[in-house]
């Protein structure tokens, strides 16, 4: 059996990219994290300590966009996916990272990539 956990639009401001302007003046940087686990014994005992704790996973996500400079964000999407996957109860991770203000000479909505981790 798998079950999910999804957190959407974790937001920070980050130094990642391979511009010389985006290392100097940053930009916003968007998080999306989807794990992998079984809710058995959580459910069982209703008690946090049975699941994967969705805060911390939140605090990692920020934390690599604020903490840490990659010129690429299929990096930066790693470093996420890596962390989350060793977080006892998580079965598999997908991590996708947006970059709203890429450095792009056409309208567009946003830059993503996507990491999976299974």
């Amino acid at each position: 059996m798998s079950d999910r956990i999804s957190i959407s639009g974790l937001r920070g401001f980050g130094y990642h990219g391979v511009l010389e302007h985006e290392k100097i003046n940053g930009q916003e940087f968007i998080i999306h994290i989807v794990i992998d686990s079984d809710f058995t014994k959580a459910i069982e005992s209703d008690k946090v300590s049975d699941t994967v704790n969705y805060a911390e996973v939140a605090q990692i996500g920020v934390s690599a966009i604020t903490d840490t400079r990659f010129d690429l964000i299929e990096s930066l999407a790693d470093f996420v996916a890596r962390k989350v996957r060793e977080l006892p109860g998580v079965q598999g991770v997908e991590v996708t990272v947006e970059k709203p203000s890429a450095p792009i000479d056409v309208a567009f909505g946003s830059v993503s990539v996507t990491r999976v981790l299974r």
